[in-house]
Formats: structure tokens, sequence, C-alpha cells
């Protein structure tokens, strides 16, 4: 009989071991998963504000500076090639 209470021993101490492993590898999994969510949605929110600057930049961006571009117009004063004439005659030909 003491053959089998200590068969006994081991199978429940066996069983309470897996018990035990498989409660903290699930653990270890969702907080896994948790992580992983947790960088997804972080990465999509910033993907959004990303968009939204771009979209505000671009309404936001001066109507009139897109024409003197394309005319080749230097418009930074601090540019030794600035030429304030030809802005100043520029501007007075756009706005009339």
């Amino acid at each position: 009989m003491s053959s089998t209470s200590g068969v006994n021993v081991l199978r429940y101490s066996a069983l309470a071991l897996g018990v035990f492993y498989g409660f903290t590898h699930q653990r270890s999994i969702n907080a896994a998963q948790r992580a992983a969510a947790a960088q997804k949605e972080y990465e999509h929110k910033q993907h959004l504000i990303e968009q939204a600057k771009a979209e505000y930049a671009k309404s936001k961006s001066p109507a009139g500076t897109t024409t003197t571009e394309k005319s080749g117009l230097n418009q930074d004063p601090m540019d030794p090639k600035f030429d304030l004439e030809a802005y100043l005659n520029a501007l007075a030909a756009q706005n009339p």
C-alpha cells in the first residue's frame, strides 16, 4: 500500500506542477499579446497624427507661394541672391 500512496503523491505533484506551469505560460502569452496590441495601436495613432499634420500643412500653405515658386522667384530674404525688387514686382502683379 505504501507504493500506491507514493505513486499517488507523484501523480498529484506532477498534476499540480503542470497546472502551475500552464497558468504561468498562459499569463506570459497573454502579456505578449497585450503588448503587441498596444504597440500596434500606438503605431496606428502615430500614423494618423502624421497624416493629420500633412493634411494641415497642405491646407495651411499659402496659395501664393506655389505660384511664385513655380516662376523661380526667390522668396527667402536671408538668401544672398534674394532680389527685393523682383519680389515686390511679383507681389504687385499678383495682387493688382
